[in-house]
């Protein structure tokens, strides 16, 4: 696999990972509606974000494979769903090679 960039532990880690950084999503539901607001504008505000996070990556993703799956941690990054500490357990050589294509693409 180091042709893509990544090794095979690499692989294995996001797969493992994938799942709980799309829970941390349900739990920032549960936060709103816990929450003291009206029952209406807890509904609206969760209307809200369900639109807008329909078209972030780590809603969307559902087709994983090694050959997306750079691009899939750089969608991640972008969109704050991951951050960089969140690389941590993936190979230093993968992990600056996210750091600096998605410092590029801001920049």
């Amino acid at each position: 696999m180091r042709e893509l960039g990544f090794t095979e532990a690499d692989w294995k880690l996001f797969r493992k990972r994938l799942p709980i950084w799309q829970e941390q999503l349900i739990e920032e539901y549960k936060v709103l509606l816990a929450s003291d607001k009206p029952a209406s504008s807890k509904f609206w505000e969760l209307e809200k974000r369900i639109k807008q996070d329909q078209k972030d990556t780590g809603v969307l993703v559902q087709e994983v494979s090694r050959s997306n799956m750079r691009f899939l941690m750089m969608d991640l990054i972008n969109e704050g769903a991951i951050t960089k500490d969140d690389l941590d357990g993936f190979s230093e050589d993968f992990g600056d090679q996210l750091i600096f294509y998605c410092e590029r693409m801001n920049s």
